[in-house]
């Protein structure tokens, strides 16, 4: 009988695969690239990858707005190159996670294309549709871009409803047809053999009705919304009939709400949850930083409300999100290796994003055209409202999303080994010295790091079934805690500031002789009162 909890001991690897290896020259990563990539994964140690999303899609939202569920864009490759990709990643017993975005659909998508036909088309309340005229929107409510939420259609005298771009239209998940249909396509890619979803914008498929009016949370209408949990319900019975993992990106759901989506002895519908509260940022501007205290408590209180049988999904990067090289560290070795050993030996499942396991930076742009995902009208307010071009471009491009989008670093070549051609996207300089090969042979990379981090974390159970303590709550930036279970006790003391701590250990830690089994600064020994040098990690095993 399979696993059905195998994901609790494993280590995740997301790809981005426009970014990650291009095979035919196009400038654009593919599907043969990861094939061709799969011993690099396999000796890092990762257990399963999620594959941003492959499917059909005009990218408007770099493939986020699906035309066609069950067929791959060309420019990634074709459905065999994905069948071969998911044989040769089982051969080396590394599992395959899709992206499942079922929130909205493309508008070139055929269900949207009849919808929009008219009233009376069968496909009209596939998607939600309301009374509306070019100058009155049915309400008021606001997209994540912030501008309306509907887009009218002169046609029909009515606008639709969409929480993202006005070419992602929502789905109507009150009509069962469409929900049928979305069970026979997930059903579809399961018995293909997939191995799970990462459940994009999941939390937003219910909706208010359209008088809610709005106090303080403008997107309160679409996140979390009573009601979910019947076609939450209906997602989790089709997923408990196979031995998939599944995460959500679930905005909205509380550290306190989210063990009631995640214990499956309360019924939970899925796996885990990316929470999206931890990236605490100080600073103006162009300058923005995360807060450690800030990042530490967060993480802290989910690893607290979700002790007593849910379940963390731990990550510090993803597509949406600049590298945290530069927005929590400071861009060196010493940093990376500190957040590392930081979040990964927490209680949950570990992801790590391309990249990330050799300290990748963020990208120093300088012009909009160097980046994809700019919008010029916001840039333009912001230039008007006093900046030069060159401050704007630096609010504009430091916490930009196009700082993880960047090429993937492989050696030290023109185009980093990514392409043979001019990419989709500029690869940074410093993949110079940022890059596979280089930390291959370099004993102290971070990418050994990594390595030694995740078969540590394999190795001992407690990092998988143990309690999580915080100590030293209230420090501004070390991340001190315990990791413990029957057998063994583990203590992490972390600095993720840039200035040393001084810091006073309990009674309950002294007390004891605790042995270094990974760490990035050989300095650091147990007493009651210890200096914390600027982004020193330490990992000990308690011996007596």
């Amino acid at each position: 009988m399979a696993d059905k909890t195998w994901w609790k001991n494993a280590v995740g690897y997301q790809v981005y695969p426009r970014s990650f290896k291009d095979t035919n020259d196009d400038g654009v990563g593919d599907i043969r690239g990861i094939i061709e990539k799969l011993p690099y994964l396999k000796d890092l140690g990762v257990d399963f990858i999620w594959v941003n999303p492959i499917y059909k899609s005009p990218n408007v939202d770099n493939g986020y707005d699906i035309s066609d569920y069950e067929s791959i864009e060309p420019e990634f490759g074709t459905m065999d190159d994905f069948k071969e990709l998911l044989s040769k990643a089982h051969a080396l017993d590394i599992k395959i996670i899709l992206d499942l975005v079922v929130n909205h659909t493309s508008d070139q998508h055929p269900w949207f294309l009849e919808s929009k036909k008219g009233k009376d088309n069968p496909y009209r309340d596939y998607y939600l549709w309301a009374d509306a005229t070019e100058d009155k929107m049915p309400n008021d409510w606001k997209s994540f871009s912030g501008h309306s939420a509907w887009t009218y259609d002169k046609n029909s005298g009515q606008a639709y409803f969409h929480v993202f771009a006005a070419q992602q239209p929502d789905l109507n998940w009150k009509n069962p047809k469409v929900r049928q249909a979305i069970y026979k396509m997930i059903r579809w890619w399961l018995d293909l053999g997939i191995d799970g979803f990462r459940m994009d914008a999941i939390s937003h498929i219910q909706k208010e009705p359209w008088d809610f009016k709005i106090k303080d949370n403008p997107w309160a209408p679409f996140m979390n919304v009573k009601g979910i949990d019947k076609y939450m319900t209906e997602l989790r019975d089709i997923f408990n009939e196979y031995s998939v993992m599944t995460v959500g990106e679930a905005s909205g759901v509380t550290s306190r709400k989210a063990i009631n989506w995640t214990d499956p002895n309360r019924d939970g519908y899925i796996n885990m949850i990316f929470q999206l509260e931890q990236n605490v940022q100080v600073g103006k501007p162009g300058e923005q930083r995360i807060q450690p205290l800030g990042f530490k408590k967060v993480l802290a209180r989910w690893q607290r409300d979700l002790a007593d049988g849910g379940w963390n999904a731990l990550y510090v990067e993803n597509h949406d999100n600049p590298r945290i090289n530069t927005v929590l560290g400071n861009q060196t070795k010493q940093s990376a290796k500190a957040i590392a050993a930081t979040y990964m030996l927490l209680r949950g499942t570990p992801f790590i994003y391309q990249g990330q396991e050799l300290g990748m930076t963020n990208y120093p742009f300088t012009k909009p055209d160097q980046m994809d995902g700019l919008d010029m009208d916001i840039f333009k307010q912001i230039e008007q409202s006093g900046h030069s071009k060159e401050e704007t471009m630096k609010i504009m491009s430091h916490w930009s999303r196009d700082n993880a989008r960047t090429p993937m670093q492989w050696d030290d070549s023109k185009f980093a080994g990514f392409s043979d051609k001019t990419p989709w996207l500029a690869v940074n300089d410093n993949h110079q010295t940022i890059n596979v090969e280089a930390e291959i042979q370099d004993s102290d990379s971070i990418l050994n790091f990594y390595k030694k981090l995740i078969a540590l974390r394999k190795s001992e159970k407690a990092f998988s079934d143990g309690s999580f303590e915080l100590i030293l709550d209230n420090d501004p930036s070390v991340f001190s805690y315990l990791r413990k279970d029957s057998e063994q006790t583990f203590l992490i003391i972390s600095n993720l500031g840039e200035k040393s701590r001084n810091v006073t250990l309990p009674e309950k830690i002294v007390k004891h002789n605790w042995q270094v089994v990974l760490t990035n600064d050989e300095t650091l020994q147990i007493n009651k009162n210890l200096q914390v040098a600027p982004f020193a990690v330490t990992v000990f095993k308690k011996i007596n």
